[in-house]
């Protein structure tokens, strides 16, 4: 076989494999035998769909998907044979009472367009009310805006009876079985709902505070309140009638609640508690009984989420290093069934490149997780005693994780002849409430270090070229890759997907949720200003040495179009190397199929340049939404 430069190998993996017979998963929600669950479709637009294996119960046309927080979540629910969803387009809650059945209003009309949202449904023991939390817009601005817990009747005749009002956030209502309570949670900035939440029932504080981060109040079946909370250093499962933990144990079993309606744990109906949580190397299935944690055997996922009962067993969409996410049922006792993958083909496992976990030094003495992924493909040959190319990947957040499941889009750059390494940086989430506070008032120096230190481990190990390091990100992440290309000179080159360049401009223009989160990242702002100006790559874009791609969606609320724009005015009138795409239609995380699939192309292309010392092979190029490539 003869010898190909390392990027340069022909891969079975393109950009068309992304989004082809692709779907994201999200959300799974049971009614009796039948489990539901999000589709999101880059090949209908991006339009998210309330499907089971009967068939989609919306219609079409119509897509499930709140933009309440922004990020969403929590777009739907299900009872008695019914849907009850937000739609995307006009924030509306609608019902449809059987598949088939045209979509009815729950509520009303809004005075603008995205002037009520609705989100975290839940349809009342008795049928006939819902409670979910309301997001009024009242101005343009993040102080105009006013989050509630409110109560509706699903025939639509009552526009909202407010349950709880006056914090500055609230999330999950849930109702008691006989339908007699609701409990919720609430919480104030500058804190985000991983540094401190309180827990509600009828009005009356039940638990948590501004140091302490609960997450997914349930009820168990004989009607007692439940809940995770980070009070011990993780994220442990309690009653709330008890002070200990159900199981105590040095590992989350929750995570940050950057959407609504996610779950880690769910009751079956006899009283047991089934939970998912995170060791170093991947997630674990079990049962709690009587205050003893047995493990399920024969689980192959190692990231599970999204946990809901069914029958004697559970529903849970999970994924492994080999098997791209897919909505899976375990019966508990042996019995696993496949209801719907991501991919409807899954690659070829000579051309997958396994993902190792890896934990390496860092500053102060540290240590930090990535996981690591090889060069792999049988067709090629890299030339001898040539190391590859390394692809640091910074992922977004920053106050998340990446995870060790078959990620196609990684695949497509080890089957190239790139390595990769994702790295969970301090602040990641999935190691404990003291590493994820590293990066308080961190926030662009520890992220950056631990990415570089990453690098710097695996060229030592000899499985990267210390001379050809590249680094990409997108959100946080893209932040993370501006601030490693402006104040480091270790990588050769660099992507930033809508990444926040002006962290000052981001405090002051960002939406509600996030508006105070950099209080904690950085510091208080106006009070920590400086640290903001220092911290903001778009004041030094004059120290990029190497060439960096930008790629921005038009459309996007939380990072603006004008973060991308200042950067690379910056870059234009220094005359430094870049390129720039922006895409009308996109928001903040890409979903047409046709975005997804030319900004990874032209990303490659662009590194291809640089390694082999071309130009870029333009500066700007805009993409309209009806004029994808």
């Amino acid at each position: 076989m003869p010898a190909t430069p390392y990027g340069r190998w022909p891969s079975p993996v393109s950009s068309a494999a992304l989004v082809e017979a692709t779907v994201g998963l999200s959300q799974v929600e049971v009614d009796g035998s039948t489990v539901y669950w999000l589709e999101s479709r880059p090949l209908e637009g991006g339009r998210v769909v309330v499907t089971s294996a009967a068939g989609d119960a919306i219609p079409e046309g119509w897509s499930a998907r709140t933009t309440v927080h922004e990020y969403g979540g929590g777009a739907y629910t299900v009872d008695r044979g019914g849907v009850v969803f937000a739609n995307f387009e006009d924030q509306r809650l609608y019902r449809v009472d059987a598949p088939g059945s045209p979509p009815e209003p729950v509520t009303p009309e809004p005075p603008s367009r995205w002037a009520l949202r609705y989100a975290d449904m839940r349809v009342s023991p008795d049928g006939n009310r819902v409670a979910c939390v309301r997001e009024t817009h009242n101005g343009p601005a993040s102080t105009d805006v006013v989050n509630e817990i409110v109560v509706l009747s699903l025939d639509g005749s009552m526009t909202g009876e407010v349950v709880a009002t006056g914090r500055d956030f609230y999330a999950a209502p849930r109702w008691s079985p006989d339908g007699s309570k609701l409990a919720w949670l609430s919480w104030d900035h500058p804190n985000m709902p991983w540094d401190g939440t309180d827990l509600y029932v009828d009005g009356v504080h039940v638990a948590g505070g501004s140091a302490e981060s609960i997450v997914q109040p349930e009820w168990s079946p004989d009607g007692v309140l439940h809940y995770a909370s980070d009070r011990s250093g993780w994220w442990n499962l309690y009653r709330a009638d008890a002070s200990a933990p159900l199981v105590a144990k040095d590992a989350e079993f929750a995570g940050p609640a950057w959407v609504f309606g996610l779950s880690w744990y769910t009751f079956l109906a006899d009283g047991r508690l089934v939970c998912t949580w995170s060791e170093s190397d991947g997630a674990r299935l079990g049962v709690i009984d009587g205050g003893t944690l047995r493990v399920i055997d024969g689980v192959a996922e190692t990231s599970i989420g999204s946990l809901k009962a069914v029958g004697d067993g559970v529903a849970y969409i999970g994924g492994s290093p080999t098997k791209s996410s897919a909505v899976i049922t375990n019966d508990l006792a042996g019995t696993v069934r496949l209801v719907r993958a991501s991919r409807q083909r899954d690659l070829d496992p000579a051309y997958i490149s396994v993902a190792e976990a890896i934990e390496f030094p860092t500053t102060d003495g540290l240590t930090a997780h990535a996981y690591h992924y090889a060069p792999t493909n049988p067709d090629a040959a890299p030339p001898e005693g040539d190391r590859p190319p390394l692809l640091v990947i910074g992922h977004g957040g920053p106050t998340s994780a990446t995870s060790s499941v078959l990620n196609v889009a990684i695949q497509y750059w080890t089957t190239r002849g790139f390595a990769v390494v994702d790295v969970n940086y301090g602040g990641s989430t999935g190691y404990g409430r003291a590493y994820r506070e590293r990066l308080n008032g961190a926030w662009g120096v520890v992220d950056v270090d631990d990415c570089i230190n990453a690098a710097r481990y695996l060229a030592d190990r000899g499985d990267a070229d210390g001379a050809r390091f590249l680094i990409r990100g997108g959100s946080a992440g893209g932040y993370t890759t501006l601030c490693a290309l402006v104040f480091h000179d270790e990588f050769a080159s660099g992507a930033s997907y809508y990444g926040v360049a002006d962290a000052e401009a981001l405090a002051r223009d960002t939406h509600k949720f996030e508006s105070r989160y950099l209080d904690g990242l950085i510091g208080p702002y106006p009070a920590a200003r400086e640290r903001y100006v220092e911290r903001s790559p778009i004041h030094f874009a004059d120290r990029v040495s190497c060439p960096v791609i930008l790629f921005q969606g038009l459309e996007d609320a939380v990072v603006p179009p004008s973060q991308a724009e200042v950067f690379v005015a910056a870059l234009e009138a220094k005359n430094l190397p870049y390129s720039y795409v922006e895409y009308e239609g996109e928001q903040h995380g890409f979903r047409r199929a046709e975005t997804i699939r030319d900004a990874i192309d032209t990303e490659l292309d662009f590194y291809l340049a640089v390694l082999e010392g071309r130009p870029p092979a333009f500066k700007r190029r805009h993409v309209a939404a009806e004029n994808h490539r």
